[in-house]
């Protein structure tokens, strides 16, 4: 009986899992569509195989175990966490029809494959044709490898580097000069506030590391902000501005402080524009910059963006090892990036300024706000409070890591003082290394260390009386 039993049960599990690859196979994303390169199509075969859609994409026709009674609560929870952690669309879409996908994308595919994390074992029992071979992973990693190639390496990068998730910040970018010099004017003229006592840079010192090395910002009237101030330095390499990406633009984040009671306090753009027009040199200065003396919050904004694009910090010890110079780093430095990606941090800060690219739950591996304690507040809340979307409770733009070690306190909420703290934090709540060893932290922050880089000329350090 007991013999029977195993064997009936075997029978059903074996067409179970054989019906289940009929439908994995029927019901898969589309193929490559014309002219899409070979490297291309062999990395989305992998992701047809796979299924990665699955617990990956919001709209997909799921298997029928999805909806059991018994089983459905658990594959809704799974799902659910899938969506929260990433979405693969984009990257279908972009290996389907040969587009460029985001750099966060191919970075977090490029952790899970290096650690061997997806697909989940779970998920293995019932689709056996999803297990992926060296060759697949291979497959993966080489499309990885060719779009950073292609699209994503800085001039000057040693061809050794020229497929990593970080690349060297370059020395300078496109900027039209005269909208240059009237931002930078505009960043330090205190007549943007409404009282006239602060300016951009109040918040956001050049002397030290483009933050204001408080908590939460102070701002007019001493009155103090709901969250920590983010660099100004290389912020125009991030796709959004502010923790909780509500502003697409460099201008429109120069904005917000401006009228903003609690920061710098102006009541209309009007009253700004009148306070700046009584300086008889700035209407020339708009001229040259603009083709017309209008001063208004259009022309304001613009022109600080244009500024603050300028403000790249180019030439760390890290960036000259990134271009040759293996002497730049020592062997703990050198362990400590290799940790950084190992772990999954470039995962998420990648590009050249290392973040900016991407938002991301606060507490993917653990309940973050729970263990720090405290009452949770709107800035908690994420990008949340900008879309009202409950998918994005608690998610924040990757902050930027260059000039790290000037930036103190750290996250958004200031609550975290040293940087080897930092490092313990995020290996425990974003990562699936919970417990990294001391001498690890201290690997990666001797790392870390290595990303103060120059602006104009000049290794930053913190000038702050």
């Amino acid at each position: 009986m007991v013999a029977a039993a195993v064997v009936a049960g075997g029978m059903v599990y074996g067409g179970t899992v054989a019906y289940l690859t009929h439908f994995d196979h029927a019901t898969a994303p589309a193929p490559a569509g014309a002219g899409v390169d070979a490297v291309s199509r062999a990395a989305l075969d992998v992701v047809r195989e796979a299924r990665c859609d699955y617990c990956h994409a919001a709209r997909v026709e799921l298997p029928f175990y999805f909806h059991l009674p018994v089983a459905q609560p658990l594959m809704s929870r799974d799902r659910d966490e899938g969506l929260r952690h990433f979405r693969v669309e984009p990257v279908i879409d972009a290996l389907q029809n040969g587009s460029v996908p985001d750099e966060e994308k191919l970075a977090r595919i490029e952790e899970v494959i290096n650690q061997n994390r997806m697909p989940p074992t779970l998920y293995l029992l019932m689709h056996w044709h999803a297990h992926l071979s060296a060759s697949q992973r291979e497959s993966m990693l080489t499309w990885i490898a060719q779009v950073r190639r292609q699209h994503y390496a800085t001039p000057g990068v040693a061809d050794r580097f020229a497929a990593d998730p970080v690349q060297p910040l370059p020395e300078s970018v496109p900027v039209d000069a005269s909208k240059v010099a009237l931002g930078q004017r505009l960043f330090f003229d205190r007549r943007l506030s409404g009282d006239g006592q602060s300016n951009c840079a109040s918040c956001h010192s050049l002397q030290h590391g483009g933050v204001d090395g408080l908590v939460t910002a102070s701002g007019i009237g001493g009155q103090k902000g709901p969250i920590n101030v983010p660099t100004v330095f290389n912020v125009g390499f991030s796709r959004w501005q502010f923790w909780n990406a509500r502003a697409d633009t460099l201008a429109q984040q120069a904005a917000g402080p401006v009228m903003n009671p609690v920061e710098m306090g102006s009541h209309d753009w009007t009253a700004v524009a009148d306070s700046l027009r009584a300086d008889p040199t700035y209407a020339p200065a708009f001229q040259a910059a603009f083709g017309s003396d209008t001063i208004d919050e259009t022309t304001i904004t613009n022109a600080i963006a244009e500024y603050e694009k300028t403000l790249v910090t180019p030439d760390s010890r890290f960036d000259q090892y990134l271009k040759g110079d293996d002497a730049a780093l020592n062997t703990q430095e050198k362990h400590g990036y290799a940790l950084f990606r190992q772990v999954g941090c470039a995962g998420c800060h990648t590009g050249p300024s290392m973040g900016g690219q991407a938002l991301e739950p606060m507490g993917l591996e653990g309940d973050y706000f729970a263990a720090r304690g405290g009452t949770l507040t709107d800035a908690d809340k994420g990008r949340f409070e900008v879309t009202h979307d409950p998918a994005d409770m608690e998610r924040f733009k990757v902050p930027n890591l260059r000039n790290i070690a000037l930036t103190a306190p750290y996250f958004h909420d200031g609550s975290v003082k040293t940087l080897d703290d930092a490092v313990r934090k995020m290996a425990r709540y974003q990562t699936p290394d919970h417990d990294m060893s001391e001498q690890d932290v201290a690997d990666i922050v001797s790392f870390l260390n290595t990303l103060t880089g120059k602006y104009q000329g000049e290794t930053l350090r913190d000038t702050t009386p």
